[in-house]
């Protein structure tokens, strides 16, 4: 009997896997997608069938189209797109921050995406000692430019700087004691505190001085025989202002080499070049903080370095053997792309001339406001032509901030457009329309308003942005 539309389907009237599997409508898919692969999509249909059926959503007509030829055969190629979009995608950067910790921080320079490329492609000479034959030391190639550009005596790498201060604490201050101010007791993204990881790694923590005021004394008082190490924090993500003191780096150095002990100084975002000269404001470097007397530093490889994630710690030949003798350095080593990133970015910075043109994170930073502005006159009227009429978009001036905790207080002037809308909750729409775009456009609302910073829209992208947002019709 031939089903009418309001027939209701029955679960009976589902055709078996098998009889689906043997369609010559589905035998191209199957011969380029493999039968257990075609098997599962099928599997996960017709489940989707029953519970309509179940539901009373699905007549008998609807059932007989579902499982026919051509809208079957829609239906798994649909599903094998959705399993073809990767959930990493790229995203277009609007929100000012430009090491946006929850986008991945810094971009790599074209460089580093060759060494990566290499080295996922083909065999190479992580651990071998070409000129000798024998086996070599993998962070021997990144401790040669460490060294040549800190001027350290050695270093050591991790996969990101938290591995290295847990490393470098365990390794060095394990059951003993590390004195802290307590004004550096700081707590970054994700709940991570600098108490808990002293915990971790096994250190006793003797915190000393104020939250807003710590003196020379304060450190030297709490010296004993247990005492492992001095320990500075570099406040990266906040800032104490008003009635302050605090201890330089110098100063510490010099408290605890009478004592006979290392000052450790955990740096943070970690840059090795001087941002003053690019127009930023001075961020201490690595280099300066190894000459006023810290015995190791440990920074970060994806922040204002420009490099991927990494733990960097420089310093003292003999506390660098101790850490890298310690069993935890091998769980927590980088792999090879992320070694071949960081030599490919260090390698950057012996023609510090250069780094601008060549390294993304020192490019964006350093964008001057009248160049993106001119860059927000590009896009208005193309960006305007796609919003609806109870949007109103203008360019604006903005400030932009580093972001991943470096300089909390600095902001660069930047510029933009500052979307408004008439509508109730349009913005909220607007902004999530701009996320379900094929690459999502990522902007802030504040101020009644939705603000597109355009400083993180490298020109050559212009054209890509462009024919999305052309697409918008929001």
């Amino acid at each position: 009997m031939t089903a009418t539309p309001s027939t209701p389907a029955s679960v009976s009237a589902l055709p078996s896997l098998d009889r689906l599997l043997r369609l010559p409508a589905l035998a191209a898919l199957i011969e380029g997608h493999g039968h257990s692969r075609i098997t599962r999509l099928l599997r996960s249909h017709l489940q989707v069938l029953r519970d309509r059926i179940s539901a009373g959503q699905l007549s008998a007509a609807q059932l007989q189209e579902a499982v026919g030829g051509p809208a079957l055969v829609a239906a798994i190629e649909s599903a094998l797109a959705a399993d073809a979009r990767l959930d990493l995608q790229p995203m277009f950067n609007l929100t000012g921050t430009v090491l946006h910790t929850n986008l991945g921080r810094a971009l790599l320079p074209d460089a580093a995406v060759h060494a990566v490329s290499r080295a996922m492609t083909a065999p190479v000479d992580l651990e071998f000692d070409v000129i000798r034959g024998r086996r070599g030391d993998r962070d021997a190639r990144v401790q040669a430019l460490i060294c040549e550009l800190t001027g350290a005596e050695a270093a050591t790498v991790v996969n990101n700087n938290a591995a290295a201060v847990l490393l470098l604490l365990n390794s060095l201050a394990n059951r003993r004691d590390v004195v802290v101010s307590r004004g550096e007791l700081v707590e970054i993204g994700g709940a991570f505190r600098i108490p808990d990881v002293m915990r971790s790694a096994g250190a006793r923590l003797l915190e000393v001085g104020t939250t807003n005021r710590t003196h020379p004394a304060d450190f030297a008082n709490a010296i004993g025989t247990r005492t492992a190490l001095l320990m500075e924090v570099h406040a990266s993500n906040y800032a104490i202002t008003g009635f302050t003191a605090k201890v330089d780096t110098a100063a510490m150095a010099a408290i605890a080499h009478e004592h006979g002990l290392p000052l450790v100084v955990d740096l943070g975002s970690g840059s090795l070049c001087d941002l003053a000269t690019f127009g930023l404001p001075h961020e201490p470097t690595v280099q300066e903080t190894l000459a006023a007397g810290a015995d190791l530093v440990s920074f970060s490889g994806d922040k204002l370095l420009g490099g991927p994630q990494a733990g960097i710690i420089a310093g003292r030949a003999d506390l660098i053997a101790r850490i890298n003798r310690n069993p935890l350095k091998r769980a927590l080593r980088m792999d090879k792309m992320g070694l071949a990133a960081l030599e490919a970015v260090l390698a950057l910075y012996r023609e510090p001339e250069m780094l601008a043109q060549r390294l993304p994170t020192l490019r964006t930073l350093s964008r001057t406001q009248d160049d993106i502005d001119a860059q927000a006159q590009r896009l208005l009227q193309p960006m305007r032509a796609s919003l609806a009429t109870d949007y109103t978009l203008e360019p604006a001036s903005m400030h932009s901030q580093i972001g991943s905790g470096a300089q909390p207080q600095a902001q660069l002037a930047s510029a933009g457009l500052r979307i408004a809308s008439a509508r109730r909750g349009g913005l909220d729409r607007l902004a999530k329309r701009l996320r379900q775009l094929p690459r999502p456009v990522l902007g802030r609302i504040a101020d009644d308003a939705l603000w597109l910073d355009l400083r993180c829209l490298e020109p050559g992208d212009e054209a890509a942005f462009l024919a999305q947002w052309s697409a918008l019709q929001a």
